[in-house]
């Protein structure tokens, strides 16, 4: 008896060591990145961790969402803004996870980014936040994570009076600092590239435009579709206006109404359509990603490019892994760190 009991605790024992060599350890699917440095007209804000202050007004702020799905997709727009920027050192991450998983993808960031400034914020709401999304023609943007963009505001430190927001399936060629820097004129609270070519009415249904209370939020307007995955986000401004409360409402009307079909964008659209400061469509090359066809591919537009941005069913990351990638995908591969583009 005595030894049948030393033989079942051994093969406890055993298997469970197994299990834990099973495990993977947050760095093994990935490389780590190069170190960049400032240039000389930088100014030095990390000369030591004890005078450091994400309250610095010299830092320049990007906020992105992190999870499991797209982190590859976010290692490597967070290494493209590293590599081209002029002040490298001087920029905080803010990362918006999942609750379940912050841990975890904190010790991924760090062990990627060894000198990287950052911050994780569990998506604390999701609850809340779930009970006021309507569903939508992709499951994808259902996501409670897709509207932590809309709560920024209230997540980020007071004292971050300025932050660019950028989806996980960009690349950034250009200096962050020159999309983090423009200017927002008037009392605009937020900029971004518009498409004034594209049908705006198409984004809300023949009930919304039906509607002469609901569709009176365009009057006076000439509003134009704009992208909410890349944003300049005048984060005081927002707070003053309490935007966030006022897309919420939105967001309650369409769980009512069903006014539109899309997830986080016409929310958006419907409080700041026709009152975005217009950026050049340089900033945001979107639906790289094609539609939702399989194998649909797109070009990029003409012009000069700041930031391609994936937007779309399609992923270069998977179309890559697939062997059947599009032929922008190849531009987002230098980027990847994850090792099996390595291999």
């Amino acid at each position: 008896m005595k030894r049948s009991l030393i033989l079942v605790t051994l093969a406890l024992l055993l298997s469970s060591a197994f299990a834990i060599r099973l495990l993977p350890q947050p760095s093994s699917d990935y490389i780590e990145a190069p170190k960049y440095l400032n240039q000389n007209q930088c100014q030095n804000l990390v000369q030591s961790s004890s005078s450091f202050s994400v309250c610095n007004p010299s830092l320049i702020h990007v906020a992105m969402t992190l999870d499991s799905k797209y982190l590859r997709g976010s290692i490597a727009a967070v290494h493209s803004i590293l590599k081209h920027a002029s002040c490298p050192e001087n920029i905080y991450f803010h990362f918006i996870t999942s609750t379940s998983t912050s841990s975890d993808l904190n010790d991924v960031v760090k062990s990627i980014f060894p000198n990287l400034y950052f911050h994780i914020y569990p998506f604390e709401i999701e609850s809340k936040v779930k009970a006021l999304i309507s569903y939508s023609v992709r499951p994808a943007l259902e996501e409670p994570l897709n509207y932590a963009r809309i709560y920024l505001a209230e997540i980020l430190n007071p004292c971050i009076h300025r932050v660019v927001y950028i989806d996980s399936d960009t690349i950034v060629v250009d200096d962050i600092v020159n999309l983090f820097s423009i200017t927002l004129t008037g009392s605009r609270v937020i900029g971004a590239p518009e498409y004034c070519h594209v049908n705006f009415r198409n984004y809300f249904n023949d009930g919304f435009w039906a509607d002469p209370v609901l569709s009176s939020v365009f009057e006076g307007k000439d509003p134009c579709y704009f992208n909410t995955g890349v944003m300049v986000m005048d984060l005081t401004r927002w707070r003053r206006g309490d935007y966030t409360t006022r897309i919420e409402k939105w967001m309650e009307i369409q769980k009512e109404r069903r006014i539109y079909e899309l997830g986080s964008l016409p929310p958006f659209m419907l409080v700041f359509g026709g009152e975005i400061e217009g950026i050049d469509h340089s900033w945001n090359q979107h639906g790289l990603g094609g539609d939702n066809l399989v194998n649909s591919c797109r070009s990029l537009h003409p012009g000069r490019v700041s930031l391609l941005h994936w937007s779309g069913k399609g992923k270069p990351w998977v179309r890559l892994d697939e062997g059947r990638p599009c032929p922008v995908d190849h531009l987002w591969a230098p980027y990847d760190l994850h090792r099996i583009q390595r291999l």
